[in-house]
C-alpha cells in the first residue's frame, strides 16, 4: 500500500512556494476579512428563512468528514421529532438553478455529494449556487421541514443560521496554517472561535485552537456492499486471499485507504482527486478481484459497475453531547 496525501507539500508546511504566495494569501485573508466585516456591520444583509439552519462546512480545502456528519445530524433531528430538509452546492452538477435530488438521479445532474445525502438522508435533499433560494424553494415545496442543514455552507454567510458546526480533520489538520493560496485554508484558523462547536474527525489534537466548544467523531465502517447488487453485503472477510485494489475520489483519499487497511485487507491504491468524474476504464485493474470505494465514488460508479465492485458503507459514531447542544440551540429538551 502506497502513502498518498491530498494536500501538495507547500500546504503541509513552509516551502520556498509557500513564501512566494504569502502576499497572495494576506490579499484573500484581508478579502475574507472584509466580507465578514461588511456582514457583521449589515452593509450585506443576512437573509432569514422561515426555519432554524444548522451549518456543517470547514475552514480548510478538501473533504473533513462533512457528509457523514449530515448523515447523522438528518437521523438525530429526525429521531428528535424534527422534520429536516438538507441544501448544498451541488459541486459537479450541470446545473446551477434550485432543484430536489432526485433518488434515480445522477451525480452530473446534482453533484456525488448531495446524491448520497438524498439516498441514504431520509429527507429531501436540494441543491443550487444560491444558498437563501434554494433553502426557500425547499421550504415552498416541502412545507413540512421545520429545519434546514446547509452542507458546506460556512462561508456562506448571506444565510442567517441558529448553529454553525465546523469539522477538522485531524489527520491533516490546518496544514501549514495560511490562506489561500499559501495554504488550504479556506479562512483563518480564528474563525473557529466564532462557531458554536468545533467537530474534530478523529481525535481533538493535543494544540487545537480555541474554541467556544468542541466535540469528537469518528467514521465507522466495516460492511460493503456491491455496486451491482446492493442489498448483497459482505465483511472484509471475504476479500482475504482475493487481489484487491481500492480508490477513492475524495477530499482526503488516505483516510479511507487507512480504514480499509484498519480492517486488515491488503490491497493496491489509487487515488483520484475529489469529485473525480469516473469512466469504466478507471477500473480497469488486470490483476483484479474487487475494487473497494468510498460510498461517494460509488454514486458515480454505479452506472458501468460488475460484480467485483464494492463500497464501504460508513456512519459517523458523534459525542451524545453534540446532540443535546443542538437540541438547546433549536429550542427542545433532550
Amino acid at each position: 500500500m502506497v502513502a498518498m496525501s491530498t494536500y501538495p507539500v507547500s500546504w503541509r508546511r513552509v516551502t520556498s512556494v509557500t513564501i512566494l504566495l504569502v502576499p497572495a494569501s494576506w490579499l484573500f485573508r484581508l478579502a475574507v476579512k472584509i466580507r465578514r466585516l461588511l456582514y457583521a456591520w449589515n452593509v450585506l444583509a443576512r437573509e432569514q428563512v422561515p426555519v432554524p439552519v444548522v451549518i456543517v462546512g470547514n475552514i480548510s480545502v478538501g473533504g473533513t468528514g462533512k457528509t457523514p456528519l449530515v448523515l447523522w445530524l438528518a437521523g438525530f433531528l429526525r429521531d428528535a421529532g424534527f422534520r429536516p430538509g438538507i441544501v448544498s452546492r451541488g459541486y459537479g452538477s450541470s446545473a446551477e438553478h434550485a432543484r430536489e435530488v432526485a433518488l434515480n438521479g445522477t451525480a452530473a445532474d446534482y453533484g456525488d455529494e448531495p446524491l448520497l445525502l438524498a439516498r441514504r438522508g431520509g429527507c429531501p435533499v436540494w441543491v443550487g449556487t444560491d444558498r437563501v433560494a434554494t433553502a426557500r424553494m425547499l421550504l415552498a415545496q416541502h412545507p413540512e421541514c421545520n429545519v434546514i442543514i446547509s452542507d458546506d455552507g460556512l462561508q456562506h454567510y448571506r444565510l442567517a443560521r441558529a448553529f454553525e458546526i465546523a469539522v477538522v480533520d485531524t489527520s491533516r489538520g490546518m496544514g501549514n496554517g495560511f490562506t489561500l493560496p499559501a495554504g488550504p485554508l479556506r479562512e483563518p484558523m480564528s474563525r473557529l472561535n466564532s462557531v458554536d462547536v468545533v467537530v474534530y474527525n478523529g481525535k481533538a489534537p493535543q494544540t487545537a485552537p480555541p474554541a467556544a466548544k468542541t466535540s469528537v467523531m469518528n467514521i465507522d465502517g466495516r460492511d460493503f456492499y456491491n455496486l451491482l447488487e446492493p442489498a448483497r453485503r459482505v465483511q472484509a472477510e471475504y476479500f482475504l486471499g482475493r487481489r484487491v485494489h481500492a480508490v477513492a475520489g475524495i477530499g482526503n483519499p488516505q483516510r479511507f485507504f487507512d480504514s480499509v487497511s484498519a480492517l486488515g485487507l491488503e490491497f493496491t491504491t489509487h487515488a483520484f482527486a475529489d469529485h473525480h468524474a469516473y469512466a469504466a476504464s478507471d477500473l480497469a485493474f488486470a490483476d483484479c478481484d474487487a475494487v473497494l470505494m468510498t460510498e461517494k465514488d460509488a454514486v458515480k460508479c454505479a452506472v458501468f459497475a460488475g460484480a467485483e465492485h464494492w463500497a464501504l458503507r460508513v456512519d459517523a459514531k458523534v459525542e451524545p453531547a453534540l446532540g443535546a447542544l443542538i437540541l438547546e440551540r433549536l429550542g427542545k429538551k433532550s
